[in-house]
C-alpha cells in the first residue's frame, strides 16, 4: 500500500480512534501507529482497510486502558478535545464500514455520523469499559458487523453481541437528541454568540432552556469552573458578564460546527486560541454550553493563548 492509498483511508481510522478516545491528539498518535505496524508487519491482508481498521482500534482499545487512570485524576470536569467538523471534517469515513450506509448525499446518515461525535455522545461513551467502547463504535456508528469486530477485539460474535448489548445499557435512555433542523439551529447559535459579545442579558434569556446547564473544562491549567453552572438566569447573567469584559481584551468569536454541533472558538487579539464552546440545542432552546479551555486540548487548532493573563486584564478592563 503507499503512502497515497493510507491516507484516503486516514479519514476512516481517525473517525474511529476519534470516537473510541474522545482526543483529537491521541487519534492522530493512534492512526500514525497503524501505519508504523502495517508497514512493519509481514502479513499481506486481503482488505488493508478492515486490517488498519484493526490495528487503529487495538491501540485505541491500550491508549484509553491507561488513559482511564489519568481521567481519575483528573481537576474538574473533563470534556472531549474539541473537534471542527465544518465540511464533514473528522466525520469523512463513516461510509467506509463494511455494509454502511453512505453519508455523502444521505441527510439522515449524516446526522446520526455528526451525533454520534457530540461531546455529550463521547461522554455517555465514557461510562463503557475500552473493550465496550470499541465494540459499540464499531457497530452502531461504523455497522461492523459482530463476526468482523470479534475478529477485532479478540472477543467470539456472541460476546461481542452481548458487549454491544450491555454498552446500550450502560448507557440508559440518555443518548443525546438535537433539532434536526440545522438552519434553525445555526440561527439559534448566531444569536447566542452575538448577545453574548454584546453582553446582552435578555438576548441570552430567550435563548436558553430553562435548566440549561454550562460545563466548564480547564483541567487545573486554566480559568475555569468549579462546578457546573445551572439555570436560565445565572448562566444568561454569567455569560453578559463575560462577554462585557472579554469585549475590551479584544476578545473575537468564530464561529464553527464543533463535534457536530454549532459553536465557537474564542480567540484572543493576536489570534491565539482562548477556549473552544459547542451548543447542545433542542426545542428551539439551548440545553447545555460546553467550554474547553484547557491549553493541552487546545494546540491542535494553533497557538493558544494565556487565559490566565487575559482574565486578569478583563478584570482590568471591565
Amino acid at each position: 500500500m503507499t503512502v497515497a492509498e493510507f491516507e484516503e483511508l486516514r479519514p476512516l481510522l481517525f473517525s474511529i480512534a476519534y470516537r473510541i478516545l474522545g482526543s483529537v491528539s491521541e487519534a492522530e498518535d493512534a492512526v500514525q501507529e497503524s501505519w508504523l505496524r502495517y508497514q512493519a508487519s509481514a502479513t499481506a491482508p486481503v482488505s488493508t482497510k478492515a486490517f488498519l481498521s484493526a490495528i487503529v482500534t487495538r491501540v485505541s482499545i491500550d491508549v484509553l486502558r491507561s488513559a482511564r487512570v489519568r481521567r481519575e485524576r483528573y481537576v474538574g470536569q473533563w470534556l472531549p478535545e474539541p473537534l471542527l467538523t465544518d465540511g464533514g471534517a473528522g466525520l469523512a469515513g463513516a461510509d467506509a464500514g463494511p455494509g454502511a450506509p453512505a453519508a455523502y448525499g444521505n441527510p439522515e446518515r449524516a446526522a446520526e455520523l455528526a451525533d454520534s461525535v457530540s461531546m455529550a455522545a463521547l461522554l455517555l461513551l465514557e461510562r463503557l469499559s475500552p473493550v465496550e467502547r470499541a465494540v459499540f463504535v464499531l457497530h452502531d456508528v461504523f455497522a461492523y458487523s459482530y463476526a468482523e469486530i470479534g475478529q477485532i477485539v479478540g472477543e467470539t460474535e456472541v460476546n461481542c453481541r452481548q458487549l454491544a448489548l450491555r454498552a446500550r445499557k450502560r448507557m440508559g435512555d440518555e443518548r443525546p437528541r438535537f433539532d434536526a433542523d440545522r438552519r434553525e439551529r445555526d440561527e439559534l447559535a448566531g444569536r447566542f454568540f452575538d448577545a453574548l459579545t454584546e453582553g446582552d442579558v435578555d438576548g441570552l434569556r430567550e435563548l436558553l432552556a430553562a435548566d440549561v446547564q454550562v460545563y466548564g473544562d480547564g483541567g487545573g491549567k486554566a480559568p475555569q469552573w468549579t462546578r457546573v453552572v445551572v439555570g436560565m438566569d445565572k448562566v444568561a447573567r454569567m455569560f453578559a458578564g463575560l462577554g462585557s469584559r472579554f469585549g475590551g481584551a479584544g476578545v473575537s468569536v468564530e464561529r464553527h460546527e464543533v463535534n457536530g454541533q454549532p459553536g465557537a472558538v474564542l480567540r484572543d487579539r493576536e489570534g491565539r486560541t482562548i477556549n473552544v464552546m459547542v451548543l447542545d440545542v433542542l426545542d428551539g432552546r439551548i440545553q447545555a454550553i460546553r467550554s474547553v479551555i484547557n491549553p493541552d486540548k487546545l494546540g491542535h487548532l494553533g497557538p493558544v493563548a494565556d487565559a490566565w493573563a487575559l482574565a486578569r486584564e478583563s478584570r482590568t478592563e471591565g
